[in-house]
């Protein structure tokens, strides 16, 4: 079975959007890139290097096919990763591998899980990403928190996600502030009654 890995560049308010789409009126463009230094250079070539296909919204995958053919130097498994586009409005790309969803899209993604191939990773792709969280279906997170907050912009978590626990397996802070923070996914949410501090009595 497939585990699906949401990968994303966070602001510490939730936000993931990290451009304007479609005339949305974001402003802050860019909000990533001041915080790069070299250990979060060398996280990202690590994430990049691994071999993983590709679940992208539509919106995601419109700028992406025009640009990672470019600068596949930078990311050479972006070109021979399939990519699944969530898509009810297109069917065909010249960008090959490629593959697109349309309909019951939890259930593409579930059946899609249960097929042999390497691990699944989700970029961007915030609206798509809110569907996924409420059908139970993200095994993962590596997640980027930038020390930044923009009060505005397509979050990582919204209304209608489902309860779930998740557990840690890396952990590290770069020079610039940004904490690298990979968890999977830990059952059910615990609950318990709080500690009491026999010193407190």
């Amino acid at each position: 079975m497939r585990k699906l890995i949401a990968c994303e560049f966070m602001t510490l308010d939730g936000v993931i959007q990290s451009e304007e789409t479609e005339g949305d009126g974001f402003r802050y463009a860019g909000w990533v890139f001041p915080y790069a230094d070299e250990v979060t250079g060398a996280a990202v070539q690590e994430r990049l290097a691994k071999p993983v296909d590709l679940l992208l919204g539509r919106k995601t995958f419109d700028a992406w096919e025009t640009y990672w053919p470019a600068h596949s130097n930078f990311w050479p498994n972006v070109m021979t990763a399939t990519k699944y586009v969530a898509s009810n409005t297109r069917t065909t790309s010249d960008w090959q591998p490629t593959v697109f969803l349309s309909g019951d899209l939890a259930e593409k993604v579930r059946e899609l899980k249960q097929t042999d191939g390497p691990d699944l990773h989700l970029m961007g792709s915030a609206d798509l990403l809110q569907t996924l969280f409420q059908h139970d279906l993200v095994d993962g997170l590596q997640l980027m928190i930038i020390p930044v907050t923009l009060g505005t912009g397509k979050r990582l978590f919204t209304h209608g996600t489902i309860p779930a626990a998740f557990k840690m397996t890396e952990g590290r802070i770069s020079p610039s502030g940004v904490v690298i923070a990979n968890y999977e996914r830990d059952g059910d949410v615990k609950t318990g009654a709080p500690r009491v501090n026999a010193n407190d009595q």
